[in-house]
């Protein structure tokens, strides 16, 4: 949100971290928080809170966002970064709903 935005928060004066380190730096670490979120949300399967439902679920939903992030460090644009922050929050909920349907199958 804050890469699309960077000059409105400029302009309030919230430090955001495209406005405090640059747009580069920040799609680095949109990248780099990516993997690492995909790798944390595989943990409730391999700590055995989750079955394959889940982890197959985690998969599938976290390839597009690892595409997103890709590409958006890559290549820039608003219009990316707009649809990976509707991603992020499909993704997120998303997760959750594939966690409740494999704890109750």
């Amino acid at each position: 949100l804050a890469l699309y935005r960077t000059e409105e928060y400029a302009k309030a004066g919230l430090p955001m971290l495209p406005v405090t380190h640059g747009n580069k730096f920040t799609r680095l670490n949109v990248l780099l928080y990516t993997v690492i979120l995909l790798a944390a949300s595989l943990l409730p399967f391999v700590h055995g809170m989750s079955g394959l439902v889940y982890l197959a679920g985690a998969a599938l939903l976290g390839g597009p966002f690892l595409y997103y992030a890709i590409r958006l460090y890559v290549s820039y644009s608003d219009a990316l970064a707009r649809k990976t922050f509707q991603y992020s929050i499909t993704y997120l909920s998303a997760l959750f709903a594939v966690l409740l349907l494999d704890h109750y199958l």
